[in-house]
């Protein structure tokens, strides 16, 4: 009895526990989103050794400053296809957060996502709806998948500007430039 019970001991202790993700980035990693609205192109970025901060202009716009730091800023970007023949078509979302600099599995709600200086960005010729807002209602999770592929999930809503993009699930790999 004391020779089994010593080789289940053995084998719970040789056996490797859940593997989390603790990467960091010494290189930036970009790609096309595989998840994106028919009309656009999406891309999806980590951007190492970098800080993350917003400031309003002088009519109360928030925009972004992105220098030097150590963290990493994940950064994914809408950009709609121009209308044919309208001058300032263009449209663009982005959503931006601010990681740490080895990254880790995360998962937050609605008042943490401020821990990680979640915004979402509108840029467009939209008379007084464009800007960045802190995301204050939502989900975030980012959880390990395979070796190297990291699972970003958003789910988020604004209250302040219309949206397009209300949910991000994109699978990227942190070892090259592809999606799954």
């Amino acid at each position: 009895m004391k020779n089994i019970l010593l080789v289940i001991i053995i084998l719970f202790a040789s056996c490797k526990p859940c593997q989390t993700i603790n990467y960091t980035l010494s290189n930036p990693v970009s790609a096309k989103t595989m998840n994106c609205p028919e009309n656009g192109d999406c891309s999806l970025e980590l951007i190492p050794n970098k800080s993350l901060e917003f400031k309003k202009d002088e009519f109360g716009i928030s925009y972004p400053i992105i220098t030097e730091g150590n963290k990493t800023i994940l950064k994914y970007t809408y950009n709609r296809n121009p209308i044919t023949n309208i001058q300032d078509s263009n449209y663009t979302e982005i959503v931006y957060a601010e990681l740490d600099k080895t990254i880790e599995e995360i998962s937050l709600t609605s008042k943490e996502l401020q821990t990680i200086k979640l915004y979402f960005g509108r840029l467009c010729y939209c008379k007084g709806e464009t800007g960045f807002y802190p995301i204050k209602n939502g989900n975030f999770k980012m959880v390990k998948s395979g070796k190297n592929n990291l699972i970003i999930d958003i789910e988020f809503e604004i209250s302040e500007v219309p949206q397009i993009i209300s949910k991000i699930s994109e699978t990227i790999s942190l070892k090259s430039n592809k999606t799954n």
